[in-house]
Parts: C-alpha cells; structure tokens; sequence
C-alpha cells in the first residue's frame, strides 16, 4: 500500500537548506508498566530557489525526532519547475485521501495556503500561488500530495521542444 515519491539526483550538501518543522506528533503505547510515549516530526526542508524535500522522524525524543526528519527531508529533495515567481500551470494531485489543488497566480496575491502546504510551497520559493486542500486533512498526506504535485509540474517550453522538434521551432510557436 505504500506509495513511493518520486526520488531525486540532486546532491543537498550543495544548496543552503533550511528545515521548518511541520507537525510534531505525541504517540503513546499502552504497555504493561504504563505509557510509552514516542514522538513523530514531520519537516520540510528547501532553498527558497526551486527545491524542496520533505521527511518523518520518529524517536523517543523530541529533538532526535526532528534531526532524523529533517535528514530524510534532505535525502528526498526535488526541483520544482517555477515561471517567474509561480508555477507554470494548474495542476491536481491526489495521494491517499489527501487530494491538493495548486493554481499558478499574478505577482502579488502571495501564497494563499493553509496549513503543510503553505510550509512546502514557501520552502520552494514560490511566491505566488493558490492552493486548496481536498479531501483529508491528515498533514502527512497532504504534504506529501503537494510535493507529488510539484514534482509532476513540467517546463512548458521543454515540453514543446520534445514534442515538436528543435528549439528554434519551441521559440517560434511560444511568440505566436
């Protein structure tokens, strides 16, 4: 039943990476001398320019929780293919009960998002965007679902090139 995200080839010692921490879960086990709490994190981590990862922690401190997430989130790191300071085009994306909705926006509006993904969407540096949240409200999911979506997000005009042949051809159907 897992789903696996896409996994990227980017090296993450290279870019200065910054971790928010997302949502921090306390989880209790009934054992037989009482409750055993653990803790799970859920971190994004991104340059502000174009990249973007996300990881889980889990550990029996909080803090070690943290660490270990945020080291998954730098192993999971995408590139998020922007226009300007949006994305190039509308998109849905689904994952799990969690379905996300990201729509390109005018300079100015901002981020108009709630909850993880505004954490995920400011991570990649996109400045403006509308978003809506679908579905489940369970952050993990729905993180996930955003990075989903904005690593399906394609370069338009690399997407003509392929389809119609050499870049001068790309150049002359993108003026018309």
């Amino acid at each position: 039943m897992a789903k696996k995200l896409v996994k990227s080839k980017i090296d993450p010692t290279e870019l200065p990476l910054n971790d928010k921490l997302i949502y921090l879960n306390r989880v209790s086990k009934v054992v037989k001398g009482g409750r055993r709490l653990s803790f799970s994190a859920l971190v994004v981590a991104g340059d502000g320019n174009g990249h973007v990862g996300i990881g889980i922690g889990k550990s029996n401190e909080v803090p070690e929780a943290i660490n270990k997430a945020g080291a998954v989130a730098r192993k999971n790191i995408i590139e998020v293919k922007m226009m300007d300071t949006t994305i190039p085009y509308k998109t849905t994306v689904k994952y799990g009960a969690a379905k996300v909705l990201l729509k390109p926006a005018a300079p100015g509006t901002g981020i108009i998002a709630g909850g993880s993904i505004r954490a995920v969407v400011e991570a990649a540096g996109i400045k403006d965007i509308l978003t809506k949240s679908l579905g489940s409200a369970n952050k993990i999911n729905v993180a996930r679902a955003t990075i989903l979506g904005l690593s399906q997000i394609k370069d338009p005009k690399e997407e003509i090139t392929k389809r119609k042949g050499t870049q001068r051809e790309a150049k002359e159907i993108s003026v018309d």
